[in-house]
């Protein structure tokens, strides 16, 4: 049980710091306007 439950924290914290790295990556992206556009259509 505990070992899941480390595994779930760790799975969390991954998750969030693979959303910050994509965000980052989103944003210095230099055509990143087109694609939200595009997105949001």
């Amino acid at each position: 049980m505990i070992l899941v439950a480390i595994v779930a924290e760790m799975m969390q914290e991954y998750t969030v710091l693979l959303a910050r790295v994509l965000e980052h990556l989103f944003h210095s992206v230099p055509f990143p306007r087109r694609l939200r556009l595009k997105l949001l259509d």
